[in-house]
Parts: structure tokens; sequence; C-alpha cells
């Protein structure tokens, strides 16, 4: 790489799953005001409107996908749809996940299949298209949502930690698989962010005492652009040399 690092995303093409709340949001709208253009995958195609408006409002191209990750066939024609679009596709963020949370002993086969089936399942097979696109065009990134939860156990939450422990270990898999395609691949991992998907947690007093107080170095809870600011960096040419790593965004909770 030549000259002073670059943090602009001018000219590329992303596509975000899970992008029509939360991190997700937060993700594909950073995404954008970088430079990018980008598709927005999402369950229910018709919550995609606000966001894309929001988006082109940017002065940048926005395209709403059905993409229920659970779905084969959606994933598959969801990355195929965007490439066809945009003409090319320059990043992927696996951002979609769940995570149904019950003591082990307790833990439902059907909310066990569910969560590998987004989490694992539903990443690979979203890399696996996106990886195809890429390696035509000899380029491209893939960023990972993987969790402080695959390298912390979370009482409750032992199939989720599992799935995030399991992304982490994919990632190094893909990149260094794909790297003579010039692809890189990295997750990130976070603590609790304050989305949609936690507001119930942390409003409980105690559990939210508890969690600010873990995050060792910071003591509060992230927001999502502060997650979104780190798959920036690592979809831009400022990251160049990075493959095969997780990033965790975590406050200080492992440091301990």
């Amino acid at each position: 790489m030549n000259g002073v690092p670059r943090f602009d995303l001018r000219g590329q093409v992303a596509l975000v799953t899970g992008s029509a709340r939360g991190l997700g949001r937060a993700i594909a709208l950073a995404l954008a005001h970088a430079g990018a253009d980008v598709a927005l995958g999402l369950r229910d195609v018709n919550t995609g409107g606000d966001l894309a408006a929001e988006i082109e409002s940017l002065g940048h191209r926005a395209l709403p996908l059905q993409m229920d990750m659970t779905r084969m066939d959606q994933i598959f024609r969801a990355v195929d749809d965007a490439a066809a679009h945009f003409g090319r596709l320059d990043i992927l963020v696996n951002n979609a996940g769940v995570a149904p949370e019950n003591p082990a002993e307790k833990v439902r086969e059907e909310d066990f299949d569910l969560t590998l089936a987004v989490n694992l399942k539903g990443t690979f097979f979203a890399s696996q298209a996106a990886g195809r696109a890429m390696i035509r065009q000899n380029g491209g990134r893939i960023i990972n949502m993987s969790s402080q939860a695959g390298f912390a156990a979370l009482p409750t939450e032992s199939v989720y930690c599992m799935t995030k422990a399991g992304i982490a270990h994919l990632t190094k898999c893909l990149a260094v698989e794909w790297g003579r395609y010039n692809i890189a691949v990295n997750a990130v991992a976070p603590t609790f962010i304050h989305t949609p998907g936690t507001q119930a947690a942390l409003a409980d007093p105690a559990f939210r005492a508890d969690v600010v107080e873990r995050i060792a170095a910071l003591h509060r809870i992230g927001e999502p652009m502060e997650v979104a600011g780190v798959v920036v960096f690592l979809a831009s040419p400022a990251a160049s040399l990075i493959t095969g790593h997780t990033i965790l965004i975590d406050g200080g909770w492992t440091a301990r």
C-alpha cells in the first residue's frame, strides 16, 4: 500500500445481513457514510424502506433484499442479486444472529437448532456465496459478527457462546483459504451494546450493574456506532494487512 492509510469506501459495494435494526442498521449507515453503496439483507424485505431512504439521502445507493438466514435459497439469491444490481460485491458483513436464553439444562432442541442455523450455518453459506463472487473479481472483505461470548462464558448463553467461538475460528479458516484470492476475512466481538435485542436484559438494574462492572476498563454499555466504526476500519484500505483476526470490542471485559 502506498501513501497514508485510507479509511474511505468510495466506489465499494457492501451487503449487511440482519440490517433492519440495532448493530446491522448502524453498520449499514456507517458504511454508507464512509462512501459505500449498501445492500440490506433483511428477514422481511418490507422493513427496509426507511433505512434505504436514509442511505440514499447520503448520496449512495441502497438495495433492500429478502434474506432470511435460515433459508439457503434466500441467502444465495440475495448475494447474487446484490452483485448483479451493483455490478460487484466488495464487502460482506455477517451481522445476523440470534440468542435464545436458557440455562444449559433447559435448552430446547428447537432453540439449539435455530441458533446454529442462523449464527453458524447462515454465516458460513453467506460467506460461501459472497466468496464465490469475490474470487471471480479477485478481492473482497468479509467481516463476521462474533462476540465477547466467544471468549468468556456467559451464564444461560451456552449455545450462543459456542456459536460465537465457532465464528472466530471459521474466520481464521476462511482467511487462510481465501487469502490467495485477495479476500480478507475478519470478525468483531462486541460486549453488551445498547440495541433492541439487549434492551430487556439491560432494563434489569441488577443485571445492568453486573454488566457495567464486568466491562472492566470503561464501565459502560457500548453504543452501536462503536462497533460499526471497527467494521468500517476492517472494510477499508487501512486494514489491508489484517486477516484471520477477531477484534474484541468489549470495553476491557476480557482483560481481567
